[in-house]
C-alpha cells in the first residue's frame, strides 16, 4: 500500500477582497435629514455628509420627523437653544452638530428597522426602561456612549435577548 502525501501550503492566508470594500447600509437615512437621495449610503458617504454639514432647516426637519422639540434637540447637540435659534434657516451648521444629527438619523432609521415602524420606535425611545436605570433612552443621546448603549439595546431587541 502506498500513501500519497498531500501538498499543503503553510503560513498562507486567503482573504476575500470583498472584505476590504465598504459595505453599503441597507436603508438610507437621507430622507430623515430632508434629502431625497434614494441610493444606498456607505460609511464614507456618512463621513462626507457630516463634514459638509447641512442647513439648519434640515436639522429642524429631522427634529420634527423624529418628534423631538427644540430643547431636546439642543441638549443632544450640546448647543444652547438660543444659539440654535440664531442660525439662519439656510446657514450650514457646524460639523460637530451635523455629526450628532447624522447619528440621530442613523439611530432612528435603525430603530424603524427593528420595530417595524418609526412611530413604535419613537414611543420606545421616550419610554423609561429598566435597562437605562428607569430613564428614557432618549435621555442618553447626549453622549456617544449613550448612542452606543441605545444601538446595542436595539441589537438585543432585534435578536430577542431581553436582559
Amino acid at each position: 500500500m502506498s500513501y500519497k502525501i498531500k501538498h499543503t501550503v503553510k503560513n498562507q492566508v486567503n482573504e476575500p477582497m470583498a472584505m476590504y470594500i465598504t459595505q453599503a447600509s441597507s436603508t438610507p437615512f437621507y430622507n430623515l435629514l430632508g434629502g431625497t437621495k434614494s441610493v444606498q449610503s456607505s460609511d464614507l458617504d456618512i463621513i462626507t455628509l457630516a463634514r459638509q454639514g447641512f442647513p439648519k432647516k434640515s436639522l429642524l426637519a429631522l427634529a420634527k420627523k423624529i418628534s423631538l422639540n427644540i430643547q431636546e434637540l439642543a441638549g443632544i447637540l450640546h448647543i444652547s437653544e438660543r444659539t440654535l435659534q440664531r442660525y439662519e434657516d439656510d446657514a450650514i451648521i457646524k460639523t460637530e452638530y451635523a455629526e450628532k444629527a447624522v447619528e440621530l438619523a442613523r439611530l432612528y432609521t435603525r430603530g424603524e428597522e427593528v420595530f417595524g415602524s418609526i412611530d413604535k420606535f419613537k414611543l420606545w425611545i421616550k419610554t423609561p426602561s429598566l435597562v437605562f436605570n428607569g430613564e428614557a433612552p432618549v435621555s442618553y443621546l447626549d453622549t456617544s456612549a449613550g448612542f452606543d448603549m441605545v444601538f446595542n439595546e436595539l441589537g438585543r431587541i432585534e435578536h430577542g435577548i431581553f436582559v
